[in-house]
C-alpha cells in the first residue's frame, strides 16, 4: 500500500515537473505529433489557435450542461478565412467529444476594412481603408457544408443574422481592428432578442497592439458596452489563469460575456457539492 501510495505521489510531481519549463515546450511539440484527444490538445494550446479552441470547447461543456444541442460560433473579420478554417475544424472535433453541434459562421465586408468612420478612436494611425482583403471564391471553396460567410457591413448583417438565429451563441472571436465595428458587432450581445448562452465567451484580437488604449479600439467598444448594456456584462476570463502556458499573451486576451438576467434566473439541477 505504501509502495502503490509514493508511486502515486511520485507520478503526480512528474506529471507537474512536466507542465514547466523547460519540459513543457517539449511536451507540447509532441502532443501536437500524437492523435490525441481534443481535451489534450486543448491543455496543452497544441493547435495554431488555443484562443478559438479553449473559448470553443468551454461553450460546448456549458451547453451540453444546460441540455443544449447546438450553439453557435463566430468570427468577426475574416480576412483572409485562415481563422474560420481552423474553427470549423475544430468544430468537428468538438461535436465528437461532446455531442453539441456548433455552427460556425464569419462575418466579414468581404473587400477588407470599411471606411473608418470615427476619429481616432478607430486608430487611423493604424489602420487604413482596404487593408486584410478577402480572396471570396477560395473560402467558400474551403467551407464545410454547414459553415457560414456572411459578407457586409455588421450594422446590417448582425440585426438580420439574429432574426433567423436558431440556437444560442457561445463563443466570438473578434478581429473588426476597429472601435466603431466592434461596438456594433457587440450588439450581437445586447439587443433584446439576443440569443446566448449565460455565458459568451470571447477573444479580442486588437488590445495589446503599441497603439492600444482604453480611449479607443476594441477596449473602449468594451467599456462603452458596459455602460450601455444593463443585463449582459463583459469581464475577464479570470480562471484561465491555471493555464500549463497561462503565460502567452492569448490569455489575457480572452473575455467572458455575462447574461446576468439569464445567471439571476438559473437554477441548478446538480448534487450539491460535498468539501
Amino acid at each position: 500500500m505504501e509502495r502503490t501510495k509514493e508511486g502515486f505521489l511520485y507520478m503526480g510531481f512528474l506529471l507537474r515537473m512536466l507542465e514547466e519549463q523547460p519540459f513543457r515546450l517539449l511536451v507540447r511539440t509532441i502532443v501536437k505529433r500524437l492523435p490525441l484527444g481534443v481535451r489534450t490538445y486543448e491543455r496543452w494550446d497544441a493547435v495554431d489557435r488555443p484562443q478559438y479552441l479553449t473559448g470553443m470547447l468551454t461553450a460546448a461543456d456549458l451547453a451540453r450542461e444546460g441540455g443544449i444541442d447546438s450553439i453557435y460560433v463566430a468570427e468577426f473579420g475574416v480576412a483572409r478565412g485562415h481563422g474560420l478554417l481552423a474553427m470549423q475544424s475544430y468544430a468537428q472535433l468538438i461535436e465528437k467529444e461532446t455531442g453539441v453541434s456548433l455552427k460556425v459562421v464569419g462575418f466579414d465586408t468581404g473587400s477588407g476594412l470599411p471606411p473608418a468612420r470615427g476619429d481616432f478612436r478607430d486608430h487611423p494611425d493604424k489602420w487604413a481603408e482596404g487593408d486584410y482583403p478577402m480572396d471570396e471564391a477560395w473560402l467558400r471553396a474551403r467551407l464545410l457544408p454547414g459553415s457560414e460567410l456572411i459578407l457586409g457591413d455588421v450594422r446590417q448583417t448582425v440585426p438580420e443574422f439574429m432574426k433567423r438565429q436558431v440556437c444560442p451563441l457561445g463563443f466570438l472571436a473578434m478581429d473588426l481592428d476597429f472601435y466603431s465595428s466592434t461596438k456594433q458587432a457587440l450588439e450581437i450581445l445586447r439587443l433584446p432578442n439576443r440569443q446566448m448562452l449565460r455565458r459568451v465567451f470571447l477573444y479580442f484580437d486588437d488590445i495589446f497592439l503599441t497603439e492600444n488604449h482604453r480611449f479607443a479600439g476594441e477596449r473602449l467598444a468594451i467599456e462603452e458596452f458596459n455602460s450601455e448594456s444593463e443585463f449582459v456584462k463583459i469581464d475577464r476570463w479570470y480562471s484561465l489563469c491555471g493555464r500549463i502556458f497561462r503565460d502567452l499573451r492569448w490569455v489575457q486576451q480572452m473575455y467572458v460575456a455575462h447574461d446576468l438576467a439569464a445567471i439571476n434566473n438559473f437554477h441548478s439541477k446538480r448534487a450539491v457539492q460535498i468539501v
